[in-house]
């Protein structure tokens, strides 16, 4: 069976000659061959048939300005094109291998290695796995909204001249189609001219929500259903397996435009949003039940919920018999619409939640089944209860973060005007102090009574004073967690709930509203785990709110500045032990451990591919339930196309299902002492020489002149600041700048740096080449960890970093880049070799992307290069500029 009609070469040569033609059309024949003239010696330089790259140099040097930044758009755009090509491919290899039954990471593999066990065993590994992906509004999405829906309209065409088949007329119109939207393209600003606000950061999440995950997740449901029933004897029920969380319009730290009001607009608009679906599928089912109500019983259970709604609804009651006599079912879906129309509303008779939704589908879906028809409640009515229980009135439930000085400094502040001198206690004495003022029925302070104090204070007061109206209004569920950023000592996850007490969103020993999620992840709160939360849990006040709230405590651990603070070796590790000695700390206490995994887009920040890390993960923390960030370009380049969103999910179910089943069958998993010992040395010595290259005499100053920060500093990315003080420190700049400004140089240093220096050091101390060989065979962690910095080695360039080092002051350069690039020759011949392979990564599909992408990105790498040594740039130059950094981005697919 043929089924597709294209290839990824022929999209990439048809869609290049597109924009050939548009770029002609659109400026002229003379900017034309010069795009074709830097093209053509990109690519000789690379085929070896140019010895240097100084041609391509010297011509982008000599251009004027206004031709410079059609060479810069023009490639830029090229890659917006080419990534909708390969998003294309990757769906015919889904396709394809699909059909033939050779997907990997499936959930026809995972059913089949649950049917390995008993039903018990199989039930209880479902009813364990909770898998709740969360969406950030991180500023690391470079496109402008506007490109974005342009692309998929391309997007569109390019899946319909593939999977149709099309007569010549259809095929030739599609190509107008495409042509129209590509020159459109062109003719659209690539930059954006004003700062993104924490408003259309949270519109952009609730796209890919909307538009995308409601349908899919359905999908998986079922394959999963069908799948099971097929490995699995006995009738299995899938539960809730998935839940959407978001932080865009809630999370405050750094952020001082994340407002109550940005909040309360995102949490009403959400659920505005989330109804509107619901009525349009119950809209979409009444035209399906269309069941005669005098040839069916539909049972007292179903004809006593139709009776409650007519006494709730009795105008619309009259009306839907009116519309529909004889027609029971059509009758009990107006009157659903109707409840879900006064969701909110003043009007009386709205349902009170999503559970109220559901159960009225389970009446309908029994009723059916009664009749005899399974085939239309597997069609069409259990889709839409996975909706409700998966996606409930909220869309995506809002997780609040801020920075734990905050609300140190707020309850200072506040404690003051009641003679408490907070500032001087000791951290014991701050502990006694909230756990009794938890414990006490009366109030300690006033949220309301903001008049004296400082803004970021008055804002945390008016935060939690909000907190419990939101709950009221839109649900519990619907913002009920609270993350705590920089988290080192009890006393910080305690000041939150003493805030949540105040505010009456707690009150114990009945009820907790919020959970609180400490995030560590700086080294002193990582090896300081047991302390703190070993405090927490024997806590009389916090064991409280935890019993409250089922005895499940999430903890979120910090890639970015993990990675930032220690390197690629120390933090993986460090990160590994203490998954390991949470799980342990949670253990001894009896409670049960939701990690919640802070991860970028990149290598350096936790990135790459989620099953494989799902999978790598310590057997001892996998308790079924877990928790990750998707930020920036990886959620449109896992959600936007709705195939790759289902194979997305359907591997993260494959991942977590097998994790949770290794977990039952080994809750330790085999790590022997002597890794344990090499993964030690390899980690210290890899801190020290990181450290020892960040705390350099001049390195920032080296930093901020061989890659493009300053400029990245300036773009308008999202709507937080890129650093938290404003100064000029590596410490104090937000690790997504610090990674794309490396990206960008073409210097992923943060993916990969000191790694060498690690594995050197075991060797010298008499480790085993054979033992690290072992290592990289039987240890999951050890080999992502491995795999994922040989991606981030195979991605770096450094005959083009070097060309960035040139911007550096001369003695800069020489105590730098030497040291930095014979840090990569290393540690790419020890992964080869621990690899036992002949090349960096183990994928062929990345280098047919390299060798695809990079003679295209050279061009704008050498044009950056030329712009950062301008001291005195135009305005056009500027522009010119920051296009540049787009379309690197969007040729290495990356930013931060």
């Amino acid at each position: 069976m043929q089924l597709h009609n294209r290839g990824v070469r022929q999209d990439v040569r048809e869609l290049g000659a597109l924009l050939g033609d548009v770029l002609e059309g659109q400026t002229s024949r003379g900017a034309f061959e010069t795009v074709e003239s830097c093209r053509r010696a990109a690519i000789d330089y690379r085929s070896g048939d140019l010895e240097s790259r100084e041609p391509l140099v010297t011509e982008l040097e000599g251009l004027s300005p206004h031709r410079q930044r059609t060479v810069a758009r023009a490639f830029a755009t090229y890659f917006e094109l080419i990534n909708l090509a390969e998003e294309r491919e990757r769906v015919r290899t889904i396709r394809t291998d699909s059909q033939e039954g050779t997907l990997e990471d499936s959930l026809e593999a995972a059913a089949k290695e649950l049917g390995e066990e008993d039903v018990e065993t199989v039930r209880q590994i479902l009813n364990d796995v909770l898998i709740e992906p969360t969406f950030t509004a991180h500023p690391t999405e470079a496109r402008r909204k506007t490109v974005k829906s342009k692309l998929r309209e391309i997007s569109t065409s390019l899946e319909t001249l593939d999977e149709r088949l099309l007569t010549d007329k259809e095929e030739r119109q599609l190509w107008q189609d495409i042509d129209a939207e590509v020159t459109s393209l062109w003719q659209t600003p690539q930059v954006r001219n004003r700062q993104p606000e924490p408003e259309d950061e949270a519109r952009n999440v609730q796209w890919y929500l909307e538009n995308t995950l409601f349908d899919v997740v359905g999908n998986v449901y079922d394959e999963l259903d069908e799948t099971i029933d097929a490995e699995v004897p006995g009738d299995l029920e899938i539960p809730k397996l998935f839940e959407f969380r978001s932080w865009a319009g809630s999370d405050r730290d750094g952020n001082p435009y994340v407002t109550p009001e940005v909040t309360a607009n995102t949490l009403e608009r959400q659920r505005s949003v989330i109804l509107d679906r619901y009525r349009d599928q119950l809209k979409r089912l009444s035209g399906v039940l269309s069941q005669d109500g005098s040839r069916i019983d539909a049972g007292s259970a179903f004809q006593a919920s139709l009776e409650r709604d007519r006494e709730r609804l009795p105008g619309s009651a009259r009306t839907a018999e009116q519309r529909y006599p004889d027609e029971p079912y059509r009758q009990k879906l107006k009157l659903m619409r109707e409840r879900l129309r006064r969701v909110g509303d003043v009007r009386p008779g709205g349902y009170d939640d999503a559970d109220e939704l559901g159960a009225d589908l389970s009446v309908i879906a029994e009723s059916l089944r009664a009749n005899d028809a399974d085939s239309i409640v597997d069609a069409h009515v259990d889709p839409i209860r996975r909706q409700v229980a998966t996606f409930g009135f909220s869309l995506a439930s809002l997780d609040l973060r801020d920075h734990q000085q905050k609300h140190t400094d707020a309850i200072a502040e506040a404690l003051e005007h009641e003679g408490i001198d907070y500032r001087t206690l000791s951290e014991d004495e701050r502990v006694e102090l909230l756990t009794d003022a938890v414990l006490q029925d009366e109030p300690v302070i006033d949220l309301s009574e903001t008049t004296d104090l400082s803004d970021d204070s008055a804002r945390v007061l008016e935060l939690f004073d909000s907190l419990a109206d939101w709950q009221t209004e839109y649900g519990v569920h619907a913002i009920d967690t609270y993350c705590i950023s920089m988290t080192e000592e009890p006393s910080h996850v305690l000041e939150v709930l003493f805030l949540a007490d105040q505010a009456g969103v707690i009150s114990l020993p009945e009820h907790a509203g919020i959970d609180i999620v400490p995030l560590l992840e700086t080294e002193y709160a990582l090896s300081g785990a047991r302390r703190i939360m070993g405090t927490l849990f024997e806590n009389e006040a916090y064991a409280q709110a935890l019993e409250a709230r089922g005895r499940t405590q999430e903890i979120m651990l910090g890639y970015s500045d993990s990675n930032k603070e220690n390197g690629f070796l120390a933090a993986n590790w460090s990160l590994y032990k203490n998954q390991r000695r949470l799980g342990e700390i949670c253990d001894d206490h009896d409670v049960t451990m939701r990690l919640f995994h802070g991860r970028g887009g990149s290598i350096s920040r936790g990135g790459g591919p989620m099953n494989e890390a799902l999978l790598a993960l310590p057997n001892s923390t996998v308790t079924g339930q877990v928790k990750f960030t998707e930020q920036g370009e990886a959620i449109a380049e896992k959600y936007a196309n709705p195939r790759i969103a289902e194979r997305n999910i359907g591997q993260m179910l494959n991942a977590q299902l097998r994790a949770r089943k290794q977990a039952l069958d080994q809750p330790e998993e085999e790590v022997h002492e002597e890794w344990v010992a090499a993964m030690e040395t390899m980690a210290d010595a890899a801190r020290r020489e990181y450290r020892d290259l960040l705390e350099s005499d001049g390195f920032v100053q080296y930093f901020e002149q061989a890659t493009p920060i300053t400029v990245i500093e300036d773009l308008d990315l999202g709507s937080r600041p890129a650093s938290r003080s404003g100064e000029r420190t590596v410490e104090d700049l937000r690790a997504i700048p610090w990674v794309f400004s490396w990206t960008q140089s073409r210097c992923i240093l943060p993916g990969w740096y000191a790694l060498a220096t690690g594995v050197e050091a075991y060797l010298e101390n008499g480790g085993s080449m054979n033992t690290l060989q072992t290592m990289y065979e039987k240890w999951p962690f050890f080999r992502t960890t491995l795999d994922n910095a040989a991606l981030s080695l195979s991605r770096t360039e450094l005959e083009i970093a070097d060309r960035y080092a040139d911007l550096a002051e001369p003695d800069l350069r020489e105590r730098f880049f030497p040291r930095v690039s014979d840090e990569y020759e290393r540690a790419a011949d020890l992964i080869t070799e621990i690899g036992q392979r002949d090349q960096l990564h183990t994928r062929d599909w990345l280098g047919e992307n390299l060798e695809r992408r990079n003679p295209y990105v050279d061009p704008l790498n050498m044009l950056q290069v030329y712009l950062l040594g301008r001291t005195d740039r135009t305005d056009i130059e500027e522009r010119t500029l920051r296009l540049t950094v787009k379309g690197i981005a969007a040729g290495m697919k990356n930013t931060g």
